[in-house]
């Protein structure tokens, strides 16, 4: 069972309440979720494929994230799931949004790195591919090939830097 810490819509958590993935939140609660864009120190953007089986399956997303377990601060989440989705290990994060949907309150960071490109792992039930892109590629992928708003959101916003 997972579980997760409460939150308000400005990422104050609410003390005693704790909540479990799977069941219902709450209307006006929301529980954590970190992603974390990786690009390396060449300007490539790492991009994941979903695992088949998941919702938006065989789709590619640019960042690696999830749900912060309970107790977990949102850098501490974001570094967890981007060692556990990509094997990428980051000593610095860069905070690089927040926004609310649904009942998520998402977290998003920015890790640049220098890893050797052919180290990053998959994570069995997650993600069964990856590929390095340019700021090119990724500006020009399909939307019906990127996962989420969010991803176009990023998208937008490289376009405008």
């Amino acid at each position: 069972m997972e579980l997760w810490d409460a939150y308000d819509n400005k990422l104050n958590k609410l003390d005693g309440v704790t909540l479990v993935r799977g069941q219902q939140i709450p209307q006006g609660v929301y529980h954590l979720v970190c992603d974390v864009i990786v690009r390396h120190t060449d300007g490539t953007y790492l991009l994941m494929q979903r695992d088949p089986r998941k919702h938006h399956g065989l789709m590619w997303e640019a960042t690696a994230g999830g749900s912060a377990l309970s107790g977990e601060t949102p850098l501490e989440c974001a570094k967890r799931e981007l060692r556990e989705e990509t094997g990428v290990v980051a000593h610095e994060l860069v905070e690089v949004g927040r926004e609310t949907s649904s009942n998520s309150y998402y977290v998003e960071f920015l890790c640049v790195t220098d890893c050797a490109k052919d180290s990053v792992t998959l994570q069995e039930g997650e993600t069964v591919a990856y590929k390095w892109v340019t700021r090119k590629q990724l500006l020009n992928m399909s939307a019906k090939r990127l996962v989420t708003q969010r991803m176009q959101q990023f998208i937008e916003e490289l376009k405008q830097g």
